[in-house]
């Protein structure tokens, strides 16, 4: 008898109990409750009776989302997979197993409901808007915002048969493996459209209904993007038919590959990334170190013309909004960092951040005086550089920085509380994050409980803002790490837990960690125990991935050689200490397997 995918990981999750790591410390030292840690316990828990209540509300058993389902890009099927937007992650830090249960449930509701959800005007998905688990064809803002749940819940069932299986078979949608799906010309090294999917790439002029859906009277419903009736849903996607070419939003895609690679580190899913990446480096030195949004189907920067500011949502996409009939700068180039973040983390080559900050660099060269006033752009298209503003162009920053750890890099985020803390001018953040994240719990909750539309009025993205879900403060205080953003990205941290006792991912019951320092080389981290009769153990690993080697660890002078990617720490009753890990960024290969399946 076959076994559903939720059945096999609870399986996994009740396997005996794992063996700690053979590198081990013991911290015995008394240590009074910190405030910190006390609003991360609170933090955790507040999570999960409010994500239980949104599951009840939007979902039946099954997983079925109770809602229209609508193809399009306003309100089709990745806002639907969005409502587990932080779900993957929240369980991975330590939250309960009925949050993996209800996401892996969802995850596959949704899958057959779209799979059998069909439009009658838009041709390609005539015959199911899913297709062998994956969305037929969209771009890579919308494909990378639905494939969050996706791409993160290897943190916590990354031996999950049926979670391997559709790892590999999506990355082939974009290595030129898979027939049905000849997204990828390796000839050209390009992805051949801004529209691609499982059937493969859109390759004529992209209509407004291919973007939009089928007709439908959206009175009586809440249209988020502000729209009152159809003809202005279209009206909105009226200037989307650029699309044949690849463009810099195709970066997301290398996540698949990446998710495939983490598996099992099979080499040829890093070949393709660094092949992919290397040819778009290889774009940027050639457009004077600014990285394309339009290159042809001969491969040729901006085609015969040379427009390589072209393109739906490309450096020169400046459409009209039919809501207000004012032109905005609609410029994705943000999501495009994700391919230099998956192509650092499977080589550890820095060379594709210092690209990232070389485009920095080229933007603001064109900066100019205006009115008397500094201003830089943020646009280019046809008649040169605009869209000006008053402060350089830093989009990306925070993830440069991140990646390259160097102080040069530091300025160009500006401020920000949280690496304000990290270099220890703002001691009183973690509090204040923590209780802030509490507050937008129980905020959110309330408004699931105050939700009175019913599922034949829902549209799929009604209830994103819902969500109850919040990690932010989580992510940056106990991981070192950033909040993965809505765009499809993996996650990036300095340190994870698992727990040896459980043989899961995500950190014991009662303790607590702190990161309260990061470099290029050092991480300084708090461990505490809150509970007082109980002995708890936990393996830190370096990097959300074990790509970052542990040198050794210090404690109260005590040094721990260790050379791994993990170690065991056993914290008495009430104990705490702080630890300060000396370490080497990038220097694993990353991997979704368990310390304890690591050889």
């Amino acid at each position: 008898m076959s076994r559903s995918p939720l059945l096999l990981a609870l399986l996994l999750l009740m396997r005996p109990v794992a063996p700690a790591a053979e590198k081990s410390l013991l911290i015995e030292a008394p240590m009074a409750p910190p405030a910190w840690a006390v609003l991360e316990r609170r933090l955790l828990a507040a999570n999960v009776p409010a994500c239980q209540e949104f599951y009840r509300k939007y979902y039946d058993a099954a997983g079925n989302l109770q809602a229209v389902l609508r193809w399009g890009a306003d309100d089709g099927p990745d806002d639907a997979f969005e409502n587990f937007n932080r779900w993957p992650e929240l369980h991975a830090l330590g939250a309960s197993d009925e949050i993996l249960r209800m996401y892996l449930t969802g995850w596959e509701g949704m899958l057959r409901q779209y799979t059998a959800a069909r439009t009658t005007e838009v041709p390609i998905a005539r015959q199911g808007m899913y297709y062998r688990d994956f969305c037929v064809q969209s771009d890579w803002m919308h494909h990378g915002e639905g494939l969050q749940l996706f791409n993160r819940m290897g943190l916590s069932v990354p031996t999950l048969p049926v979670y391997q299986e559709r790892a590999r078979r999506f990355a082939g949608f974009y290595m030129g493996e898979d027939p049905e799906a000849p997204n990828y010309d390796p000839a050209h090294k390009l992805i051949r459209s801004m529209i691609n999917g499982s059937r493969g790439p859109l390759l004529r002029k992209a209509t407004a209904t291919d973007w939009v859906g089928d007709p439908f009277d959206p009175t009586g419903f809440d249209a988020v993007h502000g729209e009152h009736n159809f003809a202005q849903f279209l009206a909105h996607y009226e200037e989307y038919g650029d699309v044949v070419g690849d463009h810099f939003l195709n970066l997301v895609a290398t996540t698949l590959p990446t998710d495939a690679y983490l598996l099992a580190n099979e080499p040829k899913y890093k070949a393709w990334i660094a092949e992919y990446m290397d040819a778009w480096l290889g774009r940027m030195k050639a457009n004077h170190g600014i990285i394309p949004s339009f290159v042809d189907l001969d491969g040729k920067i901006g085609g015969p013309e040379g427009k390589w500011w072209n393109n739906a949502y490309g450096w020169g996409f400046s459409p009209v909004n039919p809501v207000n009939g004012r032109r905005e700068n609609r410029n994705r180039i943000p999501r495009a960092i994700i391919g230099f973040s998956n192509a650092l983390l499977v080589t550890g080559d820095q060379k594709y951040p210092d690209a990232w900050r070389d485009m920095m660099d080229a933007v603001n060269a064109n900066g100019r005086m205006i009115d008397g006033r500094m201003q830089y752009p943020t646009m280019y298209g046809a008649e040169g550089w605009y869209g000006w503003q008053s402060r350089p162009w830093n989009v990306g920053a925070l993830e440069l920085w991140y990646m390259s750890m160097r102080p040069a890099d530091r300025p160009r985020i500006g401020e920000n509380e949280w690496v304000g803390y990290l270099e220890g001018k703002n001691p009183g953040f973690p509090e204040k994050a923590l209780e802030g994240d509490l507050a937008t719990v129980a905020r959110r909750r309330e408004v699931v409980r105050r939700d009175a539309v019913p599922p034949e009025r829902r549209l799929a993205d009604n209830m994103l803002n819902y969500n109850p879900a919040t990690i932010a403060a989580l992510t940056q205080l106990m991981l070192g790490g950033l909040p993965p953003p809505a765009d499809g990205s993996l996650l990036s941290a300095r340190l994870r837990y698992f727990d040896p006792q459980r043989k899961r991912a995500g950190i014991p019951e009662d303790v607590g960690a702190l990161v309260s320092e990061l470099s290029d080389t050092r991480t300084v981290v708090t461990l505490v125990n809150l509970s007082p009769t109980e002995t708890r153990t936990v393996i830190v690993q370096g990097g959300a991935y074990a790509e970052h080697e542990i040198v050794s660890a210090t404690l109260d002078g005590r040094d721990l050689p260790v050379n791994g990617s993990a170690f065991t720490v056993e914290l008495r009753p009430g104990a705490g200490g702080t630890l300060t890990l000396a370490m080497r960024r990038y220097a694993n290969p990353p991997t979704v397997r368990f310390p304890w399946d690591r050889g």
